[in-house]
């Protein structure tokens, strides 16, 4: 451990949100990276009842083993809420990160590694650190250089990649059919048998680009399972150098399928990474010299059996340096993972193997504020509503530190490694794409110390005769509520489609609010009917909230009606807290006209406001500076500096302001 270490801190967020008063802390670096880099930290769940700060190691490793993609680990602790002796609490952090690495590697395989120890007491303030050498609490040293990195996911996605490998398994279990005792036995010693495959001399694994920039082709790179080492700790590997590849396939790293580089305008992280597609392979034939006639053995059961079919769909991610060398890739990251999720999955498994099996599969997630992907294995039988996995998705966002009332972790919001997504494939039949958060880059508002706050999340810019439909004149309020219906579904609430006209009529039929003449028709909808289309579609229970009525139960919808648009800058105040606390876009109402407000920049001394509005009258093409240009999308004055109201003063107004739901 060098005298003069240096942290340095990735993860913006190093302290997660407090749920008790004192908590402890994982703290995730990469055998990749400078030993004390702090990449993500993940809240230890898992504590004995007498004291928050002693961690169930064993179940915390059973988490983290299943979390943590390869490529990261545990590097140190971190104790927050604990006053008292800095380097004694920090001597109980660097233990317990040791005791976990014994958990999560076997004592066998810890290797010669340096520790970290974090404290922040019960006032917040600064956080202090200290190291020690390879688990020595005895020689503890405080670390006071920590930089905080500006550039995080630059720093972590122009030095790696991910490398993915796919394996469906049919796993037969043969089990005795008058010893039903004997199937769980039986079913755990067929798996240790699959495991020892991975190792297999004969396993063959081939490996090519998933999705890359240049528009050359690139030849796979075959690696046989004879060429390989399978010891699992990453600190002895040898990383090149020299990133000029060969014709050897054991010195060609995994730069050779990545970009050479990115354009400064592209965005690096997780989403924009170069991936690496592994294939493993089995050959069962064997070469022979001498020439031989096939051969069948009749081996009969000593008693009548039950065959039962276990259906694995493996799918692992790892994260590695771009000048790794590949045969370490596969044999260090892809193979230790894919063994790692056939544990978690016979563990899931077994309990209820002699009755029946559940429905596994595995998600993998980068959501806001993580740099790395996680892995997540979901039970399907019962879907996604089902209260078991709903406990689960809320524990994974307690461990993240994520937020309790987003769906950062359904499925809808799982990383997607298909070459091409739903809404491409959409665009395409279109012939065009949809634009998104046209407001972004729209120049400020002219409201002298207001305050902006805006939509949260991206949305979809519906307007005026799309899809080769023609409402002008009459489909405003229908364009409007497909632009919160799109914002529902980006941000992963929901995963219908965006509806058409017809649709949102038909809807309204169902309901009972409108007669069926209502379907095809060219008839205005408004606030109401637009409340009732989301309550349909989206599956929320239903509230209508005016200035003095609340009725009971949770609101899709907050309605606010005023008499004249004169008054509608006395709402910026609720329309600023809507958009600071829900971020959902809301539609206005007026006489003949409706608009999607996308945002409020209000000065509470002054009173002085102003309107940032998404107007779907607009009939022109998807060209982002023709509508910007032309003020289809910018910020509306009241009152503008030539006297001009832009809300009408003889009209009254309907406000719909849809409520994010409170759920994971």
């Amino acid at each position: 451990m060098d005298d003069a270490a240096t942290i340095r801190v990735l993860c913006r967020k190093l302290i997660l949100p407090k749920t008790d008063d004192e908590s402890l802390q994982w703290l995730i670096g990469s055998p990749f990276f400078p030993q004390f880099t702090v990449v993500s930290t993940l809240r230890c769940l898992h504590s004995q009842q007498s004291d928050s700060l002693s961690p169930n190691f064993a179940k915390e490793a059973d988490d983290i083993t299943a979390l943590i993609i390869k490529g990261f680990h545990v590097i140190g602790a971190l104790i927050i809420g604990k006053d008292g002796d800095l380097e004694q609490n920090a001597k109980k952090a660097i233990n317990a990160a040791f005791k976990l690495r014994e958990f999560l590697n076997g004592v066998e395989n810890l290797g010669n590694f340096d520790l970290l120890g974090g404290v922040a007491g019960s006032s917040g303030g600064e956080v202090k650190f200290f190291a020690s050498k390879s688990g020595d609490l005895k020689n503890l040293k405080a670390v006071d250089s920590v930089v905080y990195e500006e550039e995080p996911e630059k720093y972590v996605w122009q030095r790696g990649c991910l490398l993915r490998c796919e394996l469906p398994i049919k796993l037969p279990v043969y089990v005795p059919a008058n010893k039903e005792s004997e199937a769980v036995q039986s079913y755990l010693h067929v798996n240790e048998a699959l495991v020892a495959k991975f190792k297999d001399p004969q396993l063959t694994y081939i490996l090519e680009a998933l999705k890359r920039s240049s528009d050359h082709e690139l030849r796979p790179v075959i690696i046989r399972g004879s060429e390989l080492d399978f010891q699992t700790d990453l600190s002895n590997v040898k990383i090149v150098a020299d990133l000029d590849q060969t014709s050897s396939t054991k010195l060609m790293c995994c730069s050779y399928f990545c970009s050479e580089g990115k354009s400064q305008s592209s965005v690096i992280d997780v989403k924009n990474a170069d991936i690496i597609q592994v294939i493993a392979l089995l050959n069962k034939s064997e070469k022979s010299f001498q020439s031989v006639a096939p051969v069948a053995e009749y081996c009969p059961a000593t008693e009548e059996a039950l065959l039962r079919i276990v259906e694995y769909r493996l799918e692992v991610i790892c994260y590695a340096v771009k000048n790794l060398p590949l045969t370490y890739a596969v044999s260090r990251l892809v193979i230790p993972a894919l063994v790692d999720q056939l544990t978690a999955m016979k563990n899931a498994v077994s309990p209820s193997f002699s009755v029946q099996h559940p429905q596994l599969r595995p998600y993998h997630f980068c959501p806001p504020g993580v740099l790395h992907p996680v892995s997540v294995i979901y039970e399907l039988s019962y879907g996604e509503t089902e209260l078991k996995q709903v406990e689960a998705r809320r524990s994974l966002h307690l461990r993240l530190g994520l937020p309790s009332d987003r769906p950062l972790l359904r499925i809808a919001n799982a990383l997607n490694f298909a070459k091409s997504s739903h809404s491409e494939r959409l665009s395409a039949r279109r012939g065009y794409s949809l634009l998104k958060d046209v407001h972004l880059g729209i120049p400020s508002s002219g409201v002298s110390g207001g305050i902006a706050s805006l939509v949260q999340g991206s949305y979809e810019y519906h307007h005026y005769l799309q899809d080769g439909f023609d409402d002008s004149g009459w489909g405003c309020a229908y364009r409007s509520l497909q632009t919160i219906i799109s914002w529902f579904r980006l941000q992963h609430y929901t995963s219908i489609d965006v509806p058409t006209h017809r649709e949102i009529q038909q809807a309204l039929v169902e309901i009972g609010d409108k007669d069926p003449s209502f379907i095809g028709s060219r008839e205005w909808i408004g606030a109401i009917e637009l409340s009732y289309v989301l309550d349909k579609l989206l599956g929320f229970m239903f509230a209508i909230k005016r200035e003095n009525l609340t009725c009971a139960g949770q609101a899709s919808c907050k309605i606010i009606n005023v008499r004249s648009g004169a008054e509608l800058p006395e709402k910026c105040r609720e329309l600023a807290m809507h958009f600071e606390t829900q971020g959902t876009p809301i539609m206005i109402g007026g006489g003949v006209l409706a608009y999607t407000l996308l945002g409020v920049d209000y000065n509470d001394a002054s009173g002085d406001c102003a309107f940032l509005i998404l107007d779907p009258h607009y009939t022109g093409s998807e060209d982002l500076k023709k509508i910007v240009n032309g003020g289809w999308c910018g910020w509306k004055k009241a009152v503008d500096s030539k006297g001009k109201s832009f809300f009408l003063h003889d009209k009254f107004y309907n406000l719909l302001l849809p409520q994010r739901p409170n759920m994971v």
